[in-house]
């Protein structure tokens, strides 16, 4: 059993920790956020994430699982340190960096033996050397580290099960003793054939920001086809059915909306944009995904003109759906924050709801009508829009709906709505790539 510590309780950090602690481990998070920390040691979770309350819960239980504000004292006393701080988008499109290497300096201040320093966070190729030459810079005496970037990919919503249950483990060692240590670690993963990647740190950082930049492209890509279903009167539901049937291509991020948002994916391939330019190199592919995200949120606000005949003013529309997904309240670049302030530029009164994201959007955009359930957001309606996919909307009763309206038109950005059930209650709509 290696004792572990875990710098940063975010989404990484918090089911990075937990999820270790799962695999036999003694692990303590670690936090500069007192108030945080002190709502974990009295058992409550500060982000939404379906299945880590119990998983926390368990561990903690198993005295396997701690958390403390105590940074140095904790840093010493570990043998494994796993960096999960965030590193943001900055002024220039390029991933902050500064945590990490604020990180590393307290690392190396507080190198009191042989350890292995780990990093989740997502960060630049080139990152790990910075780190390791941080630490070097502020350690005291000749004490050897090692070195792993071990790159997390957990979608949020369902980051529990892909960390218990992950398609592979990507590990970019400086080591072979390096190595060992990260095998012992997910040894109940290894035991299960899961695959363990074992390759250099540059190759590991690159594949974390390689694997979001496909997936953006997918999502990209596939709004494109629904845009012109749009146009030609093609079904892009039936469309993504027979191309995800392709074993080459597959199901996934293949559903249309409103563009991606949440923690990674737009800062992710901005970043990597930005890499490939310190080399003289263009990310056309990756380039084109970001201008395709940007006009895709346009697109939904004039499919909401068009509803409406372009009479916005003083009309009152009812947003469903904040976050940027389903299972999350995290709202961060989620498209409804572009279509809330559109809407408010236009003099449109605003009722939204989201089952668990009101508190999130209401600390960004404070000044529209928060609900507790859909049916007070839509009553005296103009128009509702469906912005996330929650199961809740999937099931709306249409009939309730229209009878709470004002006047039944909806915009249905996830295609989650009953397409003969809007025709036959006669409600005026519009999809993405269903006309």
């Amino acid at each position: 059993m290696k004792n572990i510590a875990v710098v940063g309780t975010g989404y990484v950090g918090l089911v990075t920790g937990a999820g270790i602690s799962d695999f036999g481990s003694k692990v303590c998070c670690l936090d500069i956020d007192i108030e945080k920390i002190k709502l974990l040691n009295n058992g409550k979770i500060p982000i939404y994430e379906p299945g880590l309350k119990d998983l926390v819960d368990r561990n903690i239980k198993s005295k396997r699982l701690t958390f403390s504000n105590d940074i140095e004292e904790s840093i010493k006393y570990a043998e494994i340190i796993f960096i999960a701080v965030g590193t943001p988008e900055n002024k220039s499109g390029e991933a902050d960096i500064s945590a990490v290497l604020q990180v590393a300096e307290l690392i190396g201040k507080n190198l009191n033996n042989y350890k292995l320093i780990c990093t989740k966070s997502t960060v630049p190729v080139g990152t790990g050397k910075q780190i390791i030459n941080v630490i070097n810079k502020h350690k005291q005496n000749n004490i050897q580290f090692d070195y792993c970037s071990n790159p997390e990919f957990l979608r949020e919503g369902k980051a529990v099960s892909d960390f218990l249950r992950p398609d592979r483990v990507v590990l970019g060692v400086s080591s072979k003793k390096a190595y060992d240590y990260m095998k012992d670690i997910y040894r109940p993963l290894y035991i299960n054939k899961t695959p363990l990647i074992n390759t250099t740190i540059e190759t590991a950082e690159m594949i974390k920001y390689a694997a979001n930049a496909f997936l953006a492209l997918k999502i990209s890509y596939i709004n494109e086809v629904a845009n012109l279903c749009d146009e030609i009167g093609a079904d892009i539901n039936v469309v993504s059915e027979a191309l995800g049937s392709d074993g080459r291509i597959s199901p996934k991020f293949l559903h249309p909306g409103p563009g991606f948002g949440g923690s990674c994916f737009p800062k992710d391939t901005k970043a990597l944009v930005k890499i490939a330019k310190k080399y003289e190199l263009n990310m056309n592919t990756i380039d084109a995904a970001i201008k395709t995200n940007n006009y895709q949120r346009r697109r939904m606000f004039n499919k909401i003109e068009n509803l409406l005949e372009g009479d916005l003013k003083n009309k009152k529309i009812a947003v469903l759906g904040l976050s940027f997904k389903q299972e999350t309240d995290d709202v961060r670049e989620s498209a409804a924050i572009e279509i809330i302030l559109e809407l408010i530029n236009r003099e449109v009164s605003i009722n939204a709801y989201d089952p668990v994201a009101n508190d999130s959007m209401k600390k960004l955009i404070p000044d529209i009508e928060y609900k507790l359930n859909w049916q007070s957001a839509v009553k005296g309606c103009d128009a509702v829009v469906i912005m996330t996919e929650w199961n809740e909307f999937r099931g709306l009763n249409l009939e309730e709906l229209k009878e709470l309206m004002f006047t039944p038109i909806i915009l249905d950005t996830r295609n989650i709505l009953n397409i003969s059930e809007l025709k036959r209650l006669e409600f005026k709509f519009d999809n993405v790539g269903r006309k």
